[in-house]
């Protein structure tokens, strides 16, 4: 694991500092005006001059760069630029080189090839970058599964066609915005069994429920699917969640979850008693997986 921190650690300060050395000894700054002025020493200054510390070319040719050194240079050997200043703008500059496709961006991805999994602009450093909402999401799921893994009782609850646990991100907009376990979770000789880690786009049946019921108006962000059973939506119902049936044998199981949301859409949960080659599931709806899988452990 290596952060971006390190990318601009390592890449970027020598590569800034010794380009701004370089400006402001053709200023005709002193060495130990300009160590003053960076706040190293001047055996650093002489480092930069002399090209002992290395040099990121990409970095270097960047225009935003040479265009940050030769103004911020500027200032300083003038005065007009006050050191605090100086290290807005390097700041300023380190965000915008650290944009996806940037060459920050760029530099970090080869460090961390796992960030090439996301596709999309985003800042490491925005609090909510499309690679934090996902890993949040992702992390949500798997505290769900394992609070799935350790309820004693869970696999009686779970359906012939496997359960499944999905989050979805804030502005999901299809099943790729949901994330789930591949597969799905079974009940192998009484133990609850996940196949594999959470990923993103791994489930289209629930990740379609909980899509159709923020459609229709529902806040749930997580969906959890149990078997049916009349009493299971009776313990529910007295534990005080808001139940509503959908019919399972129209055209779109979906439509029909979305018509039921859209008549309550502070619904807890969403089932149908089966039909014609449809098994009856039990949907619970909750803010988050953690909560789902709490809701499946008040029925146990």
């Amino acid at each position: 694991m290596k952060f971006v921190e390190e990318v601009v650690v390592e890449e970027f300060l020598p590569t800034f500092r010794s380009l701004l050395a370089a400006d402001l000894r053709e200023r005709g700054l002193t060495q130990h005006e300009v160590a003053e002025l960076l706040g190293v020493s001047q055996s650093a200054v002489s480092k930069y001059a002399h090209g002992e510390v290395g040099v990121n070319d990409a970095v270097a040719a960047d225009e935003r760069v040479q265009n940050t050194v030769e103004r911020v240079g500027e200032g300083l050997a003038s005065g007009d630029v006050s050191q605090v200043q100086a290290l807005v703008e390097a700041e300023v500059l380190v965000r915008e080189l650290s944009t996806r496709g940037d060459v920050l961006a760029d530099l970090h991805e080869v460090a961390m090839p796992a960030l090439a999994d996301y596709d999309g602009d985003f800042r490491v450093h925005d609090p909510d970058s499309e690679v934090r909402v996902r890993e949040r999401v992702l992390s949500s799921v798997r505290r769900g599964i394992r609070t799935l893994e350790h309820t004693s009782g869970f696999t009686t609850l779970i359906p012939a066609v496997g359960s499944n646990l999905v989050e979805c991100t804030p502005d999901a907009g299809g099943v790729e915005d949901v994330a789930g376990v591949p597969g799905r979770i079974l009940d192998v000789m009484g133990r609850t069994e996940i196949p594999a880690d959470p990923e993103f786009g791994v489930s289209v049946h629930v990740a379609s429920v909980l899509l159709a019921a923020r459609a229709a108006g529902s806040d749930a962000t997580a969906c959890l699917n149990v078997r049916y059973d009349e009493a299971i939506v009776d313990a529910l119902e007295d534990v005080g969640y808001t139940t509503v049936r959908f019919d399972p044998e129209r055209d779109s199981s979906t439509d029909a979850i979305r018509d039921a949301v859209a008549a309550n859409p502070g619904v807890d949960v969403c089932y149908q008693t089966g039909g014609f080659g449809v098994e009856p599931i039990v949907y619970l709806l909750a803010d988050g997986a953690p909560a789902a899988a709490k809701m499946a452990r008040e029925l146990l």
